[in-house]
């Protein structure tokens, strides 16, 4: 894989992730349930590429951002990942077998456990990982918009962990960080690329 072929995933998977939220909310369908599960953990999966291809600059002081912001982003896979497949292959089941399960141990229900450790992970960890990610990004001119991204997203996503403490509905800046935020990242590395492949052209031609 290359940044590119990263960038355009990001840009499907993130409009496919919008587009599910969308019809869960509007239908409340388990179908739609279980393709929101499904997708979001191949999000999480996503999120640690995504970092891994982010440019780094090669100051020798950034460098410890960029193995924070893995070790953060890594975090919010496997918090995901076991929490929506918790989900999925058990409590939707105990639940069309007949068993009642309190909300508190169901995903888009609040206050639950589930969705506390699905806040931490998208929120605190994610938000995290970007902000380390802002730090490690070049200061060089080119790269300015998307180091100024990643900080916007970064305090979306912990602004809306910690306003969910507050508010179920402060937790909606989080999304904007992570969903819509993201897609505004991977179109701006492929700006990023072909601005350096002009460049790459330019020497060659000159």
């Amino acid at each position: 894989m290359n940044r590119k072929s990263i960038a355009y995933t990001g840009i499907s998977l993130c409009s496919a992730f919008i587009l599910v939220t969308f019809m869960l909310v509007v239908t409340s369908s388990k179908i739609w349930l279980t393709a929101f599960e499904i997708i979001t953990m191949i999000s999480g999966v996503f999120m640690v590429l995504l970092i891994l291809f982010l440019p780094s600059s090669e100051n020798e002081v950034t460098k410890p951002y960029r193995i924070v912001s893995v070790v953060f982003v890594t975090g919010n896979m496997i918090l995901t990942n076991v929490t929506h497949f918790v989900n999925l292959a058990v409590t939707e089941k105990l639940i069309k077998s007949g068993i009642n399960i309190p909300d508190y141990f169901q995903i888009g229900k609040w206050p639950s456990i589930e969705m506390a450790i699905d806040y931490l992970a998208w929120g605190m960890f994610m938000g995290l990982a970007f902000l380390a990610s802002f730090m490690f990004i070049p200061k060089e001119k080119g790269y300015k918009n998307l180091k100024y991204t990643l900080l916007i997203c970064g305090i979306l996503c912990v602004s809306g962990f910690l306003g969910a403490m507050i508010n179920e509905n402060l937790w909606y800046l989080a999304p904007m960080g992570y969903g819509v935020g993201t897609i505004v990242i991977c179109i701006e590395l492929l700006v990023i690329e072909k601005i350096s492949k002009d460049s790459i052209m330019t020497i060659k031609s000159s």
